[in-house]
Protein backbone atom coordinates (compact mmCIF):
# COMPACT_ATOMS: atom_id res chain seq x y z
CA UNK A 1 0.00 0.00 0.00
CA UNK A 2 1.35 3.06 -0.78
CA UNK A 3 1.40 5.65 2.13
CA UNK A 4 0.24 9.23 1.80
CA UNK A 5 3.15 12.36 2.15
CA UNK A 6 1.85 13.09 5.31
CA UNK A 7 2.57 10.30 7.29
CA UNK A 8 5.70 9.42 5.12
CA UNK A 9 7.22 12.49 6.04
CA UNK A 10 6.48 12.29 9.79
CA UNK A 11 7.77 8.44 9.64
CA UNK A 12 11.25 9.67 7.70
CA UNK A 13 11.19 12.29 10.19
CA UNK A 14 11.29 10.18 13.35
CA UNK A 15 13.59 7.65 11.91
CA UNK A 16 16.21 10.26 11.13
CA UNK A 17 15.86 10.89 14.63
CA UNK A 18 16.36 7.69 15.92
CA UNK A 19 19.38 7.04 13.58
CA UNK A 20 21.31 10.72 13.85
CA UNK A 21 20.19 11.86 17.67
CA UNK A 22 19.94 8.53 19.33
CA UNK A 23 22.21 6.52 17.40
CA UNK A 24 20.27 3.16 17.45
CA UNK A 25 21.59 0.61 15.05
CA UNK A 26 20.77 -0.13 11.70
CA UNK A 27 19.01 -3.40 12.53
CA UNK A 28 16.65 -1.33 15.68
CA UNK A 29 15.92 0.99 12.74
CA UNK A 30 14.55 -1.17 10.89
CA UNK A 31 12.37 -2.87 13.51
CA UNK A 32 10.95 0.34 13.92
CA UNK A 33 10.60 0.65 10.46
CA UNK A 34 8.74 -2.60 9.83
CA UNK A 35 6.63 -1.67 12.47
CA UNK A 36 5.34 2.19 12.40
CA UNK A 37 4.79 1.38 8.52
CA UNK A 38 2.41 -1.66 9.48
CA UNK A 39 0.64 0.92 11.41
CA UNK A 40 0.62 3.49 8.96
CA UNK A 41 -1.04 1.12 6.41
CA UNK A 42 -3.64 0.36 9.14
CA UNK A 43 -4.05 4.51 9.69
CA UNK A 44 -4.52 5.26 5.70
CA UNK A 45 -6.93 1.82 5.35
CA UNK A 46 -9.52 4.06 7.65
CA UNK A 47 -8.39 6.86 6.01
CA UNK A 48 -6.07 8.40 8.62
CA UNK A 49 -3.41 10.31 6.30
CA UNK A 50 -1.25 11.59 9.38
CA UNK A 51 -0.01 9.65 12.50
CA UNK A 52 -0.80 13.08 14.78
CA UNK A 53 -4.42 12.53 13.81
CA UNK A 54 -4.77 9.57 14.97
CA UNK A 55 -6.47 9.15 18.71
CA UNK A 56 -5.91 6.63 21.04
CA UNK A 57 -8.83 4.45 20.02
CA UNK A 58 -7.31 3.75 16.40
CA UNK A 59 -3.92 2.13 18.13
CA UNK A 60 -6.25 0.22 20.26
CA UNK A 61 -7.79 -1.35 16.92
CA UNK A 62 -4.72 -1.78 15.35
CA UNK A 63 -3.24 -3.82 18.72
CA UNK A 64 -6.83 -5.88 18.41
CA UNK A 65 -6.38 -6.85 14.47
CA UNK A 66 -2.75 -8.09 15.85
CA UNK A 67 -4.67 -10.11 18.35
CA UNK A 68 -6.86 -11.65 15.72
CA UNK A 69 -3.79 -12.05 13.06
CA UNK A 70 -2.31 -14.23 15.73
CA UNK A 71 1.17 -12.46 16.58
CA UNK A 72 2.59 -13.30 19.94
CA UNK A 73 2.53 -11.08 22.84
CA UNK A 74 5.91 -10.49 22.35
CA UNK A 75 5.84 -9.33 18.95
CA UNK A 76 2.36 -6.77 20.08
CA UNK A 77 4.50 -5.55 23.11
CA UNK A 78 7.44 -4.92 20.33
CA UNK A 79 4.59 -3.04 18.27
CA UNK A 80 3.11 -0.56 20.78
CA UNK A 81 6.59 -0.31 22.36
CA UNK A 82 7.59 1.48 18.82
CA UNK A 83 3.98 3.15 18.68
CA UNK A 84 4.93 5.23 21.87
CA UNK A 85 8.43 5.73 20.81
CA UNK A 86 7.14 7.32 17.76
CA UNK A 87 4.35 9.47 19.75
CA UNK A 88 6.60 10.85 22.43
CA UNK A 89 8.98 12.06 19.68
CA UNK A 90 5.92 13.86 17.75
CA UNK A 91 5.10 15.80 20.97
CA UNK A 92 8.15 16.34 22.03
CA UNK A 93 8.52 17.78 18.31
CA UNK A 94 5.50 19.67 18.15
CA UNK A 95 3.71 17.77 15.38
CA UNK A 96 1.12 16.91 18.35
CA UNK A 97 -0.24 18.32 21.63
CA UNK A 98 -0.99 15.02 23.20
CA UNK A 99 0.87 11.45 23.52
CA UNK A 100 -2.40 9.47 22.82
CA UNK A 101 -0.23 6.05 23.56
CA UNK A 102 0.90 6.87 27.16
CA UNK A 103 -2.53 5.31 27.84
CA UNK A 104 -2.81 2.70 25.47
CA UNK A 105 -2.33 -1.60 27.03
CA UNK A 106 -2.02 -4.52 25.00
CA UNK A 107 -5.65 -6.38 24.49
CA UNK A 108 -5.95 -9.11 26.49
CA UNK A 109 -7.18 -12.55 24.69
CA UNK A 110 -10.72 -12.60 25.13
CA UNK A 111 -12.96 -15.60 26.13
CA UNK A 112 -15.74 -14.27 24.00
CA UNK A 113 -15.98 -15.79 20.51
CA UNK A 114 -15.47 -13.38 17.10
CA UNK A 115 -18.61 -12.30 15.01
CA UNK A 116 -19.59 -14.88 12.85
CA UNK A 117 -20.57 -14.08 8.98
CA UNK A 118 -23.85 -15.77 7.81
CA UNK A 119 -23.71 -17.62 4.76
CA UNK A 120 -24.91 -14.85 2.81
CA UNK A 121 -22.42 -12.32 3.81
CA UNK A 122 -19.72 -14.84 3.43
CA UNK A 123 -20.47 -15.31 -0.40
CA UNK A 124 -21.00 -11.47 -0.68
CA UNK A 125 -17.23 -11.39 0.70
CA UNK A 126 -15.92 -13.80 -1.61
CA UNK A 127 -17.76 -12.49 -4.64
CA UNK A 128 -16.39 -8.94 -4.17
CA UNK A 129 -12.77 -9.54 -6.32
CA UNK A 130 -13.08 -8.36 -10.30
CA UNK A 131 -11.93 -11.70 -11.44
CA UNK A 132 -11.43 -10.24 -14.56
CA UNK A 133 -8.03 -8.63 -13.12
CA UNK A 134 -4.93 -11.10 -11.54
CA UNK A 135 -4.87 -9.35 -8.44
CA UNK A 136 -9.03 -9.77 -8.34
CA UNK A 137 -8.36 -14.11 -9.79
CA UNK A 138 -5.84 -14.25 -6.80
CA UNK A 139 -7.78 -12.63 -3.92
CA UNK A 140 -10.71 -14.71 -4.67
CA UNK A 141 -8.46 -18.05 -4.95
CA UNK A 142 -7.22 -16.40 -1.13
CA UNK A 143 -10.92 -15.70 0.30
CA UNK A 144 -12.49 -19.15 -1.05
CA UNK A 145 -9.71 -21.19 0.32
CA UNK A 146 -9.85 -19.15 3.71
CA UNK A 147 -13.31 -20.47 4.09
CA UNK A 148 -13.30 -23.97 2.55
CA UNK A 149 -10.31 -24.75 5.07
CA UNK A 150 -11.21 -23.04 8.28
CA UNK A 151 -7.64 -21.83 7.99
CA UNK A 152 -5.73 -19.50 10.50
CA UNK A 153 -3.97 -17.16 8.43
CA UNK A 154 -0.26 -18.11 9.26
CA UNK A 155 -1.32 -21.40 7.39
CA UNK A 156 -2.58 -20.28 4.50
CA UNK A 157 -0.14 -17.67 3.48
CA UNK A 158 2.87 -20.43 3.88
CA UNK A 159 0.71 -23.33 1.81
CA UNK A 160 3.10 -24.35 -0.87
CA UNK A 161 1.53 -25.56 -4.30
CA UNK A 162 2.93 -29.81 -3.33
CA UNK A 163 0.40 -29.34 -0.42
CA UNK A 164 -2.87 -29.23 -2.66
CA UNK A 165 -3.40 -32.75 -3.67
CA UNK A 166 -5.93 -32.28 -6.32
CA UNK A 167 -7.17 -35.83 -7.20
CA UNK A 168 -8.03 -36.76 -2.99
CA UNK A 169 -9.67 -32.95 -2.72
CA UNK A 170 -7.22 -32.57 0.03
CA UNK A 171 -4.65 -29.77 1.33
CA UNK A 172 -1.83 -30.56 3.74
CA UNK A 173 -1.82 -27.98 6.80
CA UNK A 174 1.51 -26.99 8.65
CA UNK A 175 -0.35 -25.55 11.82
CA UNK A 176 1.17 -25.02 15.31
CA UNK A 177 4.37 -26.13 15.86
CA UNK A 178 4.21 -27.39 12.32
CA UNK A 179 1.83 -30.34 13.20
CA UNK A 180 0.71 -31.13 10.06
CA UNK A 181 -3.37 -32.37 9.49
CA UNK A 182 -5.29 -32.74 6.57
CA UNK A 183 -7.84 -30.76 5.49
CA UNK A 184 -10.42 -31.67 2.95
CA UNK A 185 -11.04 -28.60 0.63
CA UNK A 186 -14.26 -27.95 -1.87
CA UNK A 187 -14.57 -27.63 -4.98
CA UNK A 188 -14.85 -24.03 -5.36
CA UNK A 189 -11.82 -23.33 -3.89
CA UNK A 190 -10.24 -26.16 -5.87
CA UNK A 191 -11.32 -24.29 -8.97
CA UNK A 192 -10.31 -20.84 -8.07
CA UNK A 193 -6.62 -22.09 -6.87
CA UNK A 194 -6.68 -23.96 -10.46
CA UNK A 195 -7.54 -20.57 -12.20
CA UNK A 196 -4.95 -18.45 -10.27
CA UNK A 197 -2.27 -20.41 -10.51
CA UNK A 198 -3.06 -20.76 -14.74
CA UNK A 199 -3.66 -17.73 -15.28
CA UNK A 200 -2.41 -15.27 -12.65
CA UNK A 201 0.36 -16.37 -10.33
CA UNK A 202 3.16 -15.99 -13.08
CA UNK A 203 2.29 -12.26 -13.08
CA UNK A 204 3.23 -11.39 -9.51
CA UNK A 205 6.57 -13.23 -9.94
CA UNK A 206 9.35 -10.27 -9.81
CA UNK A 207 12.66 -11.20 -9.60
CA UNK A 208 14.40 -14.69 -9.74
CA UNK A 209 12.49 -17.75 -8.90
CA UNK A 210 10.11 -17.33 -6.19
CA UNK A 211 9.16 -19.65 -3.01
CA UNK A 212 7.29 -21.89 -3.45
CA UNK A 213 4.18 -20.51 -1.32
CA UNK A 214 0.93 -20.23 -3.72
CA UNK A 215 -0.30 -16.70 -2.87
CA UNK A 216 2.43 -14.19 -4.15
CA UNK A 217 1.54 -9.85 -2.99
CA UNK A 218 2.40 -7.15 -5.15
CA UNK A 219 6.03 -7.62 -4.71
CA UNK A 220 6.15 -11.16 -5.89
CA UNK A 221 7.19 -12.63 -2.50
CA UNK A 222 4.95 -14.34 0.53
CA UNK A 223 2.37 -11.91 1.90
CA UNK A 224 2.33 -11.04 5.97
CA UNK A 225 -0.78 -12.05 7.90
CA UNK A 226 -1.16 -7.62 7.97
CA UNK A 227 -1.20 -8.29 4.02
CA UNK A 228 -4.27 -10.69 3.91
CA UNK A 229 -6.31 -8.62 6.82
CA UNK A 230 -6.26 -5.93 4.48
CA UNK A 231 -7.26 -8.09 1.52
CA UNK A 232 -10.44 -9.43 3.45
CA UNK A 233 -11.29 -5.46 5.11
CA UNK A 234 -11.43 -4.08 1.96
CA UNK A 235 -13.87 -6.86 0.37
CA UNK A 236 -15.49 -6.16 3.48
CA UNK A 237 -16.25 -2.88 3.17
CA UNK A 238 -16.84 -2.93 -0.80
CA UNK A 239 -19.49 -5.61 0.28
CA UNK A 240 -21.25 -3.35 2.58
CA UNK A 241 -20.82 -5.26 5.89
CA UNK A 242 -20.46 -3.08 9.13
CA UNK A 243 -19.00 -5.32 11.11
CA UNK A 244 -15.13 -5.98 12.10
CA UNK A 245 -14.07 -8.64 9.48
CA UNK A 246 -10.49 -10.00 9.67
CA UNK A 247 -9.15 -13.99 9.20
CA UNK A 248 -10.29 -15.09 11.96
CA UNK A 249 -13.82 -14.61 11.02
CA UNK A 250 -13.22 -16.64 8.34
CA UNK A 251 -12.47 -19.48 10.42
CA UNK A 252 -14.82 -19.39 12.92
CA UNK A 253 -17.67 -19.03 10.29
CA UNK A 254 -16.45 -21.90 8.78
CA UNK A 255 -17.07 -24.23 11.72
CA UNK A 256 -20.01 -22.54 12.85
CA UNK A 257 -21.71 -23.25 9.76
CA UNK A 258 -20.42 -26.85 9.58
CA UNK A 259 -21.86 -27.71 13.04
CA UNK A 260 -25.06 -25.59 12.52
CA UNK A 261 -25.42 -27.89 9.24
CA UNK A 262 -25.49 -30.54 11.31
CA UNK A 263 -21.86 -31.68 10.75
CA UNK A 264 -19.84 -33.79 14.09
CA UNK A 265 -18.36 -31.67 16.41
CA UNK A 266 -15.26 -34.25 16.17
CA UNK A 267 -14.49 -34.17 12.58
CA UNK A 268 -14.89 -30.21 13.01
CA UNK A 269 -12.42 -30.13 15.59
CA UNK A 270 -10.41 -31.94 13.61
CA UNK A 271 -10.27 -30.19 10.57
CA UNK A 272 -9.76 -26.81 12.85
CA UNK A 273 -6.66 -28.69 14.22
CA UNK A 274 -7.09 -27.83 17.46
CA UNK A 275 -4.51 -28.92 19.86
CA UNK A 276 -6.43 -28.76 23.36
CA UNK A 277 -5.23 -31.77 25.00
CA UNK A 278 -8.85 -32.51 27.17
CA UNK A 279 -9.89 -32.99 23.88
CA UNK A 280 -7.52 -34.43 22.00
CA UNK A 281 -8.26 -37.85 21.89
CA UNK A 282 -12.11 -37.63 21.29
CA UNK A 283 -10.56 -36.70 17.64
CA UNK A 284 -7.60 -38.28 16.81
CA UNK A 285 -8.46 -41.84 15.38
CA UNK A 286 -11.45 -39.79 12.78
CA UNK A 287 -10.96 -41.61 9.25
CA UNK A 288 -10.05 -39.39 6.85
CA UNK A 289 -12.78 -40.27 4.38
CA UNK A 290 -15.50 -39.47 7.04
CA UNK A 291 -13.63 -36.20 7.27
CA UNK A 292 -14.29 -35.40 3.34
CA UNK A 293 -17.75 -37.04 3.09
CA UNK A 294 -18.79 -34.60 6.36
CA UNK A 295 -17.18 -30.95 4.67
CA UNK A 296 -18.78 -32.59 1.55
CA UNK A 297 -22.08 -32.99 2.92
CA UNK A 298 -22.33 -29.58 5.14
CA UNK A 299 -19.99 -27.19 4.11
CA UNK A 300 -21.76 -24.22 1.73
CA UNK A 301 -19.25 -24.26 -1.15
CA UNK A 302 -17.83 -27.31 -1.10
Amino acid sequence: MELSKEITGELNNFLHYISLERGLSDNTIQSYRHDLRCYAEFLNSINIIKYSKANHKDISSFLYVLLELGLSSASKSRYLSSIRSLYKFLLSSGFCDKDISETIDLPRVSRKLPETLSIEEMNLIIEQPNTNEPSGIRDRAILETLYACGLRVSELINLKQRDILYDADIIRVFGKGSKERIVPIGSSALHWISEYLRLARHLFIKFGKPEDVIFLNQRGTKFSRMGIWKIINNYAKQAGLEIHVHPHTFRHSFATHLLEGGADLRAVQEMLGHADISTTQIYTHIDRDYIKEVHKTFHPRA
